[in-house]
């Protein structure tokens, strides 16, 4: 039967005015042990859950259905399920686990242990360990590359970028960077990674095929001390134009272009600023700041920062689920 034209248009009118759901970036509070939920279309806290003990790297599954958590003073990860926002499992990690990345197998899950001098890979749906690889001295960042061949950890005092071959979890290469390495970021084709070395004030470029390095990256902002500059997280947009790079205690975020390597320009944002997030259609980047305990939100095309959303203490992690 024909819809009256009233009906029809009220149907239209309804369904375009239909709620859609938003994106949730979630924000790991280190001293408060919660993570802070933000909804990215109001830029406003909705909800804080409690977690483990100093709660500090977060990733989401592959598929998009949980969060996994680093209770670092716990001695665990934490899996929580996004739908009920409930921590459901825990995982075998090692002592102190702080950074992890997770095989595009949506299963191998590589987690960096400070305390250990290890880095424990597990099963996610097993929980089986599968290797316990050593590394260098206080080992932190932890990245996977896109392909899933290569899982590279930073141990911060050996000062090293340690290659492992997820086939079979061997160390190929160790690669010397700057002083206190804490973070890796691959580019989105897996041919480049990006290093950043905290005490060293430097960012280190590496060709994947070569492993070698091919740019070493310094940064300088006027008026800020430069012992201040400490690069920390880096985030990458998709199409290569840009890296996003924390400085940590100097306050800033520095954008660099992915292709010529050049500084493009400094963004002023909270107070220690240290991990970065992208949203889906990469238009805003997420920073968490740790000291003054808020998140800066910074449009990607004008480069300025236009909101700042304040969270718990010394917030840490974000992430950003586009399928909340």
């Amino acid at each position: 039967m024909k819809l009256p034209l009233r009906t029809t248009a009220l149907a239209a009118l309804f369904t375009l005015s239909a709620p859609v759901a938003a994106s949730l970036a979630y924000v790991s509070n280190e001293k408060d042990n919660t993570l802070s939920i933000i909804d990215t279309d109001t830029r406003e806290v909705v909800e804080t859950i409690d977690v483990g003990e100093r709660p500090r790297g977060i990733l989401l599954s592959q598929d998009h259905t949980k969060l996994y958590i680093c209770a670092s003073d716990d001695d665990t990860v934490q899996v929580m399920d996004l739908a009920s926002r409930r921590i459901i499992d825990t995982l075998p990690s090692g002592e102190d686990p702080e950074q992890f990345a997770l095989h595009p197998n949506n299963r191998h899950l590589y987690i960096s242990n400070e305390d250990d001098a290890i880095v424990t890979v597990v099963d996610v749906e097993t929980k089986e360990v599968l290797a316990q690889i050593d590394v260098g001295v206080e080992p932190e960042g932890m990245a996977v590359s896109p392909d899933g061949r290569w899982a590279v950890n930073t141990s911060e005092t050996s000062s090293m970028l340690h290659w492992i071959d997820t086939t079979d979890f061997e160390i190929k290469k160790n690669i010397v960077v700057g002083q206190r390495p804490r973070h890796v970021e691959f580019s989105h084709d897996s041919s480049i990674a990006w290093a950043s070395a905290e005490i060293g004030g430097t960012v280190h470029v590496i060709d994947v095929d070569s492993l070698e390095e091919i740019k070493q990256l310094t940064f300088s902002i006027r008026g800020v001390n430069q012992d201040k500059v400490q690069p920390v997280g880096i985030e990458l947009t998709s199409d290569g134009k840009y890296a996003f790079v924390a400085l940590g205690p100097a306050n800033h975020v520095a954008v660099v272009d992915a292709q010529t390597y050049e500084v493009l320009d400094y963004l002023l944002v909270g107070r220690r600023v240290w991990q970065l997030d992208l949203n889906a259609d990469e238009t805003e980047l997420y920073t968490t700041n740790g000291v003054s305990g808020d998140v800066s939100v910074i449009d990607v095309e004008s480069l300025n920062v236009i909101k700042s959303i304040k969270v718990g203490r010394y917030p840490w992690g974000v992430v950003i689920d586009p399928n909340s």
